[in-house]
């Protein structure tokens, strides 16, 4: 029944910070998949025998390299795979799996918050035992073997029934499918105050969460109208289709537009959220509220020991070197470490593994603890409901007093899509070029302090990742950040991350696009975006 094929390689196949991501179209190249599974199980090593979970947020491609994968795991010698029913599993919910099932790894099957369909956008990505997202050594070991590899293994059976509950066998290995669900749901349960909330929505408390027709409806569905009261119909866009419904399931003021005239409707609800493609982000909105992802960051953090599961305090805080500084305030506050690290959460995994941070968070929504090793967008929605519920206060409220303790952060993210990568690269060369030379100058942001390209010892492992991005700082604390990001699937996108801070005793209610446009022009100024890019403006602001 094994059949070892052979092959070619494919000189795209480089996971990036979330695994390997392109078009539908090159994954439906013959072999392709194939290639990159088997170089996947190639990097491993003692797997033989031991348990693989696979599972997806369902959009198109999904239930085919599931088929895939099934049959490459029971050709290359792993005893069991654990697959969410239907294909179904958020990357929060396979990171859970993984860790409660005791599983050697998993492949989570999405392109997050891309859109989905048959011209689209899919992904794979290897989860290793702790849950969490390779680590780089393991995907250079990856990215090596696709370079080198000239066959995979393979058994030649009939597809699986991933519909039904239940275990068969394929081949010499046992294929369990689980409900995606429940485990989650009980391990959320577990955590926040169920009662609290329950008894919050009881007292007409109104919420909205948008699914964005990915893969948290099912999850929405059973924690907020089954486990937590709220009526049918809380949970929109709540049925995970292969295309999203034609949308763009990033869970962003662009993309979430309906959501967010909603919330600042007169009639609006209560509060507000949604979550993106494999359900690892969040957007916030509280009535008439929008709720950055860096201060939901800080606000969580600051107030996370009114949910059960953080009674005991948090160790440590840890963010991406992008997100916004208002949780080092938050940490200053409660005397516990704040880490800055590179964007990835597998950066956050070893920091929660040695027990040195409890909550983590990046500016691009998504947020976390160490119950998985993943980023959360519903367990954010929770930790926010837990926090509501106990506070008694708006979500404005909530906002306006900690912004009265811990000054705000003005913040935004410029994203520049779809650039040609040898203009984009040439732009970050250029601006890496000027870093010597640029503290004392003065620009439309003000003078520079000081310029670098970001660089990260880990402190468990003390291995260092170096160009992860560069930062300008100002004389009044201010900032321009560049980034290259690695989750796109054509050309490259140039991610502007704009900051500026006003204490306590500032002025706490400037319009933030008012507030940061001094700092937007000298951001044009010191990378000469337009002329790299010919964009005058960015093609998304959040």
């Amino acid at each position: 029944m094994i059949q070892t094929v052979a092959t070619t390689p494919f000189d795209d196949q480089k996971p990036g910070t979330s695994g390997l991501r392109k078009k539908v179209r090159v994954f439906q190249q013959p072999h392709y998949a194939e290639n990159f599974i088997q170089s996947v199980f190639d990097s491993l090593d003692g797997y033989a025998g031991q348990t693989l979970v696979i599972g997806g947020d369902g959009r198109y491609l999904n239930r085919e390299v599931i088929q895939i994968a099934l049959r490459m795991a029971a050709a290359n010698g792993f005893g069991r795979v654990l697959v969410g029913q239907g294909g179904i599993l958020s990357t929060p919910a396979a990171s859970h799996l993984i860790r409660s099932s005791g599983a050697f790894g998993g492949l989570v099957l999405s392109a997050s918050h891309n859109p989905g369909g048959p011209d689209e956008d899919f992904g794979i990505k290897y989860n290793v035992s702790n849950g969490g997202p390779a680590p780089e050594k393991v995907t250079d070991a990856i990215h090596a073997r696709t370079l080198t590899i000239d066959s995979y293994r393979i058994i030649d059976a009939a597809d699986v029934d991933i519909d039904t509950l239940g275990t068969s066998q394929l081949g010499a290995m046992t294929v369990e499918v689980v409900d995606p669900v429940a485990g989650y749901a009980a391990l959320m349960e577990n955590l926040f105050d169920f009662p609290a909330i329950r008894a919050m929505i009881a007292g007409g408390f109104t919420l909205a969460f948008d699914s964005m027709s990915a893969v948290t409806g099912p999850y929405a569905t059973e924690i907020f109208e089954k486990r937590l009261g709220a009526p049918a119909g809380t949970v929109m866009n709540g049925t995970p289709l292969p295309d999203f419904g034609h949308h763009h399931p990033d869970p962003n003021l662009v993309h979430a537009k309906a959501l967010y005239d909603r919330m600042m409707a007169a009639a609006a609800p209560d509060f507000g959220a949604a979550s993106d493609g494999d359900g690892d982000r969040n957007l916030i909105i509280g009535r008439h509220c929008y709720v950055t992802p860096s201060d939901s960051l800080a606000v969580l953090a600051a107030n996370a020991h009114l949910a059960p599961g953080y009674a005991g305090g948090l160790k440590g805080i840890a963010r991406s070197m992008p997100t916004s500084g208002a949780a080092d305030r938050v940490a200053q506050k409660l005397g516990i470490p704040l880490y800055e690290t590179p964007t990835g959460w597998k950066f956050f995994g070893n920091l929660l593994d040695a027990g040195m941070a409890t909550i983590c968070g990046e500016e691009s929504a998504g947020t976390g603890s160490d119950h998985v090793r993943e980023k959360d967008g519903i367990w954010a929605v929770l930790l926010w409901l837990n926090i509501l519920a106990a506070r008694q206060q708006s979500v404005a409220d909530i906002m306006a007093d900690h912004w009265a303790t811990y000054g705000r952060n003005y913040y935004a993210r410029h994203d520049y899509e779809a650039i040609a990568k040898d203009k984009a690269d040439a732009l970050m060369t250029a601006l890496r070029d000027t870093l010597a030379s640029l503290p004392g100058t003065d620009n439309s942001g003000g003078t520079v302090k000081a310029a670098d390209d970001f660089a990260y010892t880990d402190p468990t492992d003390q291995s260092v990742s170096r160009n992860q991005g560069v930062r300008i700082l100002f004389e009044d604390g201010s900032r321009v950040v560049f980034r290259l990001s690695g989750t796109g699937t054509e050309g490259a996108t140039l991610r502007v991350y704009i900051e500026r801070y006003v204490g306590p005793h500032g002025d706490l209610a400037l319009a933030t696009g008012d507030a940061l446009a001094p700092l937007a022009a000298a951001a044009q100024e010191l990378a000469d975006i337009a002329g790299y890019t010919g964009m005058d403006q960015p093609s998304v602001i959040t």
